[in-house]
């Protein structure tokens, strides 16, 4: 399906979407998705992301997922804790400047309407309960506040309304890809295996692993601020192996996105290619294991575009 091969019946050229989806971690398969569209000759026309999605989706709107690549592809659970900047009490564990910091250095400091490909990134408002599209306005703002995982990351305050992760409402954003008056729709999906790959379970060796080691770290940080109330979070966390509570919060969150991801992909499934990498059981700051993760997005994009692309030559 290379722009060639896009056209309809009426010779005119088909508009083709992108929406990915929100996964933490596993966000990092888009950038092998990426690769792969790029490798079969699919051009994207436009392109909105959820949470994780959003940010990827941004670099690469912006043209320079290259950096954003090989940065990911040097982490390791140390770099993981520089993006941390703890806070407590607040609305959530993370204050997110650090975060922000991030994205700054690997997406240009610009409005969103000024991007080379059209981009939409989605986030939610607590206040309201609505989901919030941003598709004006200063880009690095709409990032930080598509991938404010509740609980975790403090809220972003923008135009009065207090914003977090867009996966709340839309996990995989094909209604504002399709708003944006997409033909065919190239989407995303990291979170339909989560309910059955990824239940809260005991770690046996919970302080090996890199995710346990931020975790810990996380703590200790947190252990300099003098509080009542982090005293009581702490023993609370010490009654079960660490990450046991985060995995509860999250496992919770990825559940409902993917309930919500199941239901409106029902009810918008024409023109659209749902690509599913099989990444259930990656936890939410796996970021160390970036290479396997987008290899697994590589993969699994590759073999459904060729599935796509000899179906529409066929055509």
């Amino acid at each position: 399906m290379t722009r060639k091969s896009a056209d309809n019946d009426h010779g005119r050229q088909l508009k083709i979407g992108l929406a990915l989806g929100s996964g933490s971690a596993r966000g990092l398969a888009h950038i092998g998705v990426l690769r792969a569209i790029n490798e079969t000759g699919i051009n994207i026309d436009v392109i909105a992301g959820t949470s994780m999605g959003a940010l990827i989706g941004a670099v690469f709107a912006a043209g320079k997922l290259d950096g954003l690549t090989a940065r990911f592809l040097d982490f390791d659970w140390k770099s993981i804790i520089t993006l941390l900047d703890p806070v407590f009490p607040r609305s959530g564990l993370i204050d997110g400047q650090k975060i922000t910091d991030f994205v700054r250095a690997h997406v240009p400091a610009t409005n969103i309407e000024d991007l080379p490909i059209p981009f939409r990134a989605v986030a939610t408002c607590i206040m309201s309960g609505e989901e919030v599209v941003f598709g004006t306005g200063d880009l690095i703002e709409a990032v930080r506040a598509s991938i404010s995982v509740p609980g975790i990351f403090t809220p972003v305050r923008n135009d009065g309304r207090v914003l977090v992760d867009g996966g709340l409402v839309n996990p995989v954003p094909v209604s504002v890809v399709r708003a944006m008056s997409a033909d065919l729709i190239i989407a995303v999906d990291l979170n339909h295996d989560i309910v059955a790959s990824r239940a809260p379970r005991p770690d046996p060796r919970p302080y090996e692993r890199p995710y346990a080691q931020t975790m810990t770290r996380l703590l200790a940080t947190l252990q300099t601020m003098e509080s009542p109330v982090l005293a009581q979070f702490e023993a609370w966390m010490n009654k079960e192996p660490v990450p046991g509570i985060f995995d509860v919060l999250l496992t919770s969150i990825y559940i409902m996105q993917a309930r919500i991801t199941q239901a409106s992909l029902r009810q918008d499934m024409p023109d659209i290619l749902i690509i599913r990498p099989p990444l259930g059981t990656l936890r939410f700051m796996e970021f160390d294991r970036a290479e396997e993760i987008i290899q697994i997005g590589y993969e699994c994009a590759l073999e459904q575009l060729k599935v796509l692309t000899v179906a529409s030559k066929a055509n």
